[in-house]
């Protein structure tokens, strides 16, 4: 089932649905059209085709009351005529794709090259051989194994490309596999409540089918699309389809579509499912985001087969998708830049290759000429034409010394050594409840400058608890005894919680022994209800007394009433209504408190502003959020006008206010300090006020008393940052951001804003690398934004998780910390790795340039070098790249964007390792036969067999390479190189094995290694000799880099290459390869984001239309508000709609749009700009304040 494509998936469906239509009254066609409908239309199309709600049901055949019968043969029909309720996933990459995918690297396409001219040359057989006239210039002692064995190098680079691309592969399909199996972890464990046969059940998400009668309550997320059929107070929050801000009022007669993947804001209800999977709205949206080519045209014809508004809904998001030709065009548009490290080792490795060519042509070049000034100007020989072939055959033999100079200069192992690390990095990684979705994501982790971090589940644990509370004219600092309460008080105290909260609110017991009891529902209920609890009472007696059918009428809490109140009848047929809420809007309508004995006494405005001081502000600056519990009772006749809140909701009486507070992270505080220790500013971006914000900032060591920072709002932020016009100005954020630490009261845009800002700022000399947390939908614009994301594994809802690079499996803040340490440990890896590649390389091209020069052949053979280049680079990669993090990692700097690759320390021990390694293998070639008392090998005749003279330097390189790689594991210029070293099994047991094979092919190689068995005493000097290195790197590293001014560094960005691709279109095209490494998957995220940005411009386009035909531009919000007065339905204002189109709109000139409505809209908005917005009763939430405002979250999301 999983592997089946969405457009199968489309077409079984379709097919079905002509055979089956007539058993239903409706076809999942007439249902998928009907949910595209909004508003005022949906409820005249219900009219006109269906009669009413129940009409549906009836047809589907499904009882409102009692649900589906829920036999199997019946569920599994409406499965095959309405499909299932899962979306199938996007096909995963084949094996072979993510190959091809591989083979894009630069350093492998170089190689691959070499590899082939150097196959193709030793198949090449000039004719004409020797004819004794034409030459006597010797072509060196190249023997005839030489020659046969010539394909062999080659061979052994290919060989060496196919690892690579294969364990590069394999790594990501295994990736892609686990993420795929914690995806479907996920998934099975979403469980929704249906009524069946008139029970009450819970199903697994994926059961739903159409038909069902679903139970809807504050909280959930919706998992199918359906009708409303009835409930109270019902509202719920769109942002995730349509982007707008404003809460949507549900009924039956206004506005009845309920959408998969939104989320229920308030209230309760139930509706009847008329559309799952893949023909959900959200599965719509999700289809396009994984739909191929053949999808598109199925689509297009739809959509084009659809009139009016539906049609515009279809065409914006098929805009982004042009087929393959713009794809090309979007991969260079959004892609995050190429990660750090990936930009350095391409500039690194073109570098190096330029390096080596020219080192190989200037080889060549001498050989060429030291050739013709010996055959034509010394012996003065004629050039005769029969000679030709053979002078061609000499040219082509030094353009293969050429080439393998070429190889020997370009490191094979460095792709390899990068992937390993990261492969290992990641594997490690999940071990420590970080899930890496991007490779490069856990590299630029280690270069992370900034952290901004949510507040809620992430810093803190989630878990509301009540710790100081006023009761009875005390301010208890802790939970009060029991015993100190008054009776009747606690009475009161008791019920007003238990009755006025919803009754899916509980505290369970916890799931195993010594945990926290489980808190299920609404966090803030959940801590009352515990204070109950610790109060030594229970509130399950008093829910059971009063069951929730028996409520007389519920006041929802939602943001503009800031409380919730519920009445119920008592038994003498009076009313009493039970209120809780935000304590300063609750105590400005109290005007009695129950004092000590449980008595109620006069409550005065001036006593009320003495206990703000006295209890509530000192709560708020503990970092507690305060809440105020009170009652109030009404006469049974005459019977109270419960639909004028404000005068019911009045002269109430105080029963008690608690602080509540989400308690700290327990390890959070020691992650934070070690973050600010390793150089990285954690920032915390919360929706709480902010004096909470700032308690918690301090609590958590974000903020020290006495620091110089910045703790701002996100109205106060945004008036910072925008100009007159209202436009975001890069200057006024860099003016803010250095200092900032608290962001309060902010909306997901504001985050989004202050992301960007931060990274796209040049105020620092080092560009900021910034990670961001979060969880919900709304983050995940800034989460896309960042240099890596991190979403909440537990907490975060599917749409964060797409946009993240790294999910946090426990939520926790400290497992960033611990991001950050295998990041930079990978950096670290590849470094290492790099310097000891990097001497190897240096060695062998000048041994094989000055060699081919003096002696016109190398004294090591090609398949010894392939020997030393390949397999010992790939072991030595596997060696360093696996070194465990240590904490000290996390006591430097982090190395920003422009720190080079390759330090000046590193560049000192290349060249200072290189400098001992030369002279002594020069030393050995030229008077080496002298020392042992052995032939020389130098100028051996051809076919002789191979010479103990050569085996022996041979022998000494290997081992001179093998006591380096322990040098190589430190690059910061510490002494101890053996520290640590056994905390690395596979570092010891890879150094031992080369040890043991380099025996092995010295004693037993032969020829085709042109190799002599050694005695013991010749292995015991070369041995000597490697362990000179060591020593050596102690010499190196006394002098001090400081002096050493003429170093260069090597691999650095430089400022140029930071500005992103969009500016520069001059070198797009240097860029381009290891720009297609940056995985197509997370184009696909792009065009997916894009796509729902433009149905989010296309509200908005609608919106700025309309205004400018509105007269009061005040009264009007949301564009539910437009579909709900039929008087502006959409289709009168069609011509001016533009079909945004190009989704690449830059970000300013959506805000010119947007900020030009005329200006009078900003005069009712002095308030809101004040900050009165707490206390005044009509204050808007700061989001859907007047559309064009500069507070208004839509302007500037996209």
């Amino acid at each position: 089932m999983g592997d089946m494509t969405n457009s199968d998936f489309y077409s079984k469906n379709q097919r079905n649905e002509s055979s089956h239509g007539g058993e239903f009254g409706c076809t999942m066609e007439e249902l998928r059209s009907l949910m595209e409908l909004r508003g005022t239309e949906a409820v005249v199309k219900i009219k006109e085709t269906y009669g009413d709600t129940e009409a549906i049901c009836r047809r589907l055949k499904t009882s409102s009351v009692e649900g589906l019968p829920g036999t199997a043969p019946d569920l599994e029909k409406r499965k095959q005529i309405f499909g299932q309720n899962f979306i199938p996933p996007k096909k995963p990459k084949t094996f072979l794709q993510l190959v091809w995918e591989a083979l894009q690297d630069v350093t492998l396409i170089i190689l691959e090259i070499a590899a082939i001219i150097s196959l193709g040359l030793s198949f090449y057989h000039p004719p004409g051989e020797s004819n004794e006239g034409c030459a006597t210039a010797q072509a060196g002692a190249e023997d005839e194994g030489e020659a046969e064995a010539g394909w062999i190098e080659g061979a052994a680079i290919l060989l060496s490309v196919i690892c690579v691309v294969l364990v590069t592969a394999f790594n990501d399909w295994s990736k892609e596999k686990q993420f795929r199996g914690l995806q479907s972890r996920i998934e099975q464990e979403q469980k929704f409540t249906v009524v069946r046969a008139s029970q009450v059940v819970q199903i697994p998400v994926a059961e739903i089918v159409v038909g069902d009668i679903a139970q809807i309550k504050y909280g959930d997320l919706l998992p199918a699309d359906g009708l409303f059929i009835q409930g109270n107070d019902l509202k719920i929050d769109e942002s995730s389809l349509t982007g707008e801000s404003d809460q949507v009022r549900k009924s039956v007669d206004k506005d009845p579509m309920l959408l998969s993947g939104t989320h229920v804001m308030e209230g309760s209800g139930r509706m009847v499912v008329t559309a799952v999977g893949v023909n959900s709205q959200t599965g719509i949206i999700f289809t396009l985001l994984g739909a191929g080519g053949e999808e598109e045209e199925k689509k297009d014809k739809k959509a084009k087969q659809q009139d009016g508004a539906a049609a515009m809904e279809m065409q914006p998001l098929k805009s982004a998708e042009g087929g393959d030709a713009d794809d090309k065009k979007k991969a260079n548009m959004h892609k995050k830049e190429k990660s750090v490290l990936q930009g350095k080792l391409t500039k690194l490795a073109v570098q190096i290759g330029k390096a080596g060519l020219v080192m190989s042509a200037i080889t060549v070049i001498i050989l060429v000429l030291y050739f013709t000034v010996d055959t034509f100007v010394v012996n003065k020989k004629p050039w005769l034409p029969e000679c030709t072939p053979v002078y061609v055959q000499y040219f082509v033999k030094f353009f293969i010394i050429g080439v393998t100079v070429l190889v020997v200069a370009v490191p094979e192992g460095l792709p390899l050594a990068v992937t390993i690390s990261l492969a290992y990095s990641v594997k490690k990684m999940m071990k420590d409840n970080n899930l890496v979705r991007h490779l490069d994501a856990c590299e630029t982790m280690g270069n992370a400058t900034a952290i901004c971090s949510d507040k809620t589940g992430t810093l803190t644990t989630n878990r509301m608890t009540v710790v100081q509370a006023y009761v009875g004219d005390v301010h208890y600092k802790e939970i009060p005894d029991p015993s100190s309460i008054n009776v009747k008080t606690m009475e009161l105290l008791v019920n007003a919680i238990a009755i006025n909260s919803a009754y899916t609110t509980k505290i369970l017991p916890p799931e195993k022994e010594g945990a926290l009891p489980r808190q299920v529902g609404n966090k803030t209920e959940c801590g009352l209800l515990g204070f109950v609890l610790d109060l030594k009472q229970d509130y399950e007696p008093v829910r059971s007394q009063m069951p929730e059918e028996k409520l007389y009428k519920v006041y929802t809490f939602n943001s503009v009433r800031k409380s919730m109140s519920t009445v119920i009848k008592l038994p003498d047929e009076s009313f009493r209504m039970y209120s809780k809420g935000a304590s300063e809007i609750v105590l400005k309508k109290c005007c009695k408190i129950l004092n000590g004995s449980g008595e109620p006494r006069v409550f005065r405005p001036r006593d009320r502003d003495e206990m703000v001081k006295k209890v509530i502000e000192p709560m708020a600056c503990d970092g507690l959020r305060t809440i105020c519990v009170a009652y109030r009772d009404f006469p049974s006749s005459p019977e109270p006008d419960w639909d004028n809140e404000n005068d019911i909701l009045n002269d109430l009486t105080c029963i008690c206010v608690v602080g509540i507070e989400d308690p700290v992270r327990p390890e959070v505080p020691e992650a934070i300090r070690k973050c600010q220790r390793a150089g990285i500013t954690v920032r915390m971006v919360t929706g709480d006020n902010i004096n909470t914000a700032r308690a918690i900032a301090i609590k958590c060591g974000i903020i020290h008393p006495g620091e110089d920072f910045l703790c701002l709002e996100g109205k106060e932020f945004n008036r910072r940052i925008r100009n007159e016009k209202g436009e975001i100005e890069q200057e006024r954020i860099d003016k803010i951001w250095p200092k900032l630490r608290v962001l309060a009261r902010s909306s997901p845009t504001d985050k989004h804003t202050l992301v960007k800002g931060i990274i796209d700022s040049t105020h620092t000399e080092q560009r900021q690398v910034v990670a961001v947390t979060g969880d919900g939908t709304n983050d995940g614009p800034a989460l896309k934004k960042a240099d890596v994301g991190f979403a909440m594994g537990i907490a975060g809802t599917d749409v964060a998780k797409e946009a993240s690079d790294i999910i946090l499996t426990d939520d926790n803040f400290s497992s960033i910390v611990k991001a950050v340490m295998w990041g930079r440990n990978v950096y670290d890896s590849i470094s290492k790795f790099l310097q000891f590649q990097l001497t190897v390389n240096v060695v062998a091209v000048i041994v094989a340039f000055t060699g081919a020069c003096i002696t016109q052949d190398s004294p090591l053979k090609a398949v010894q070098m392939l020997w030393v280049n390949l397999i010992m680079d790939t072991f030595a990669s596997l060696a360093l790249a696996t070194e465990p993090p240590t904490e000290t990692l996390l006591l430097r700097k982090p190395y920003g964007r422009n720190k080079p690759l390759i330090s000046r320390t590193m560049m000192k021990n290349i060249l200072g390792h290189a400098v001992y390694q030369l002279t002594l293998i020069f030393t050995l070639l030229f008077v080496g036969e002298k020392m042992f008392q052995i032939d020389s090998g130098r100028n051996a005749p051809l076919h002789s067999p191979p010479s103990e003279h050569y085996t022996i330097i041979f022998n000494t390189f290997v081992m001179m390479q093998l006591f380096n790689e322990i040098n190589a594991r430190k690059i910061h210029g510490e002494r101890n190189v053996f520290d640590g070293i056994f905390r690395n099994p596979i570092f010891c047991t890879i150094v031992l094995g080369t040890f043991a094979i380099q025996i092995v092919i010295v004693q037993f190689g032969g020829k085709p290694f042109s190799c002599s068995p050694l005695q013991l005493d010749q292995w015991m000097w070369c041995i000597f000799i490697g362990l000179g290195e060591l020593v050596w790197g102690q010499v190196i590293a006394t002098i001090p880099t400081s002096r050493l001014k003429f170093l260069k560094e090597a691999g650095r960005l430089t400022q140029k290459e930071e500005i992103p691709e969009e500016e520069l279109n001059e070198d797009v095209e240097e860029i381009d390869h290891a720009e297609r490494e940056l995985r197509r998957g997370q184009i696909l995220w792009f065009r997916g984001l894009n796509r729902i940005q433009t149905q989010i411009r296309v509200v908005k386009a609608f919106r700025s239309s309309l205004y400018e035909g509105l007269e009061k531009p005040e009264s009007r919000t949301s564009i539910h508000n437009f579909m709900a007065h039929p008087e502006f339905r959409i289709e009168d204002s069609q011509p001016h709609i533009p079909l945004i189109d190009d989704t690449d709109l830059e970000e300013d000139a959506a805000l010119k749009q947007n900020s030009s409505p005329p200006s009078s809209l900003n005069k009712n908005n002095s308030a809101i700009d004040s900050g009165i917005n707490l206390t005044t009763d009509t204050s808007k939430s700061a989001t859907s304040s007047s559309p064009g405002s500069p507070i208004h979250s839509l302007e500037t999301s996209l």
